[in-house]
């Protein structure tokens, strides 16, 4: 096979050889381009007579080793208590209003209600003694008449009479 292959090989060379280059344009260039391309297509037809294609090997499949099923044990769950929504201060409070996911966060102040008015004076019980003086005349002895409104003074908040 190798001697008729190389039996041809020489004839055509001696053949493209022999025979006149094609005239295109007289210049040397076009006839050295014209070889190149006879020369191409010759190897592209003869080639593979030639030259044996490459073999390859069927690919080897190997079968996955065996396992073991191991479980293990879920991480422990960390819950965190949730942050204060009420921050106290001596004169009211702030509480976190809001979700923060269908309704916004927003944190308001309520202050704290105000003391309780100061206690009527009340005069101790005393036991009754036989009268010495005469009796202070009536506008002195009447208690005063609640507001309801607190007026502040050094004191603190005192409540407002009529």
């Amino acid at each position: 096979m190798r001697q008729l292959g190389a039996i041809l090989l020489v004839s055509v060379l001696i053949v493209g050889l022999a025979a006149p280059a094609a005239y295109a344009g007289g210049g040397t260039a076009a006839n050295v381009a014209l070889g190149l391309a006879s020369f191409a297509v010759f190897n592209q037809l003869f080639a593979p007579a030639f030259y044996p294609r490459p073999v390859y090997a069927a690919p080897v499949y190997l079968a996955a080793p065996p396992y073991q099923v191991v479980y293990a044990a879920p991480p422990p769950m960390v819950v965190q208590p949730p942050p204060p929504r009420t921050v106290y201060y001596p004169h009211g409070r702030y509480e976190l209003l809001g979700d923060g996911i269908t309704t916004a966060y927003q944190w308001v102040w309520i202050p704290n209600p105000p003391p309780p008015p100061a206690a009527q004076y009340q005069q101790p019980a005393v036991s009754p003694s036989p009268p010495t003086a005469a009796a202070p005349p009536p506008s002195a002895a009447a208690p005063c008449k609640l507001t309801g409104k607190y007026v502040k003074t050094p004191q603190g908040l005192l409540p407002e009479c009529e």
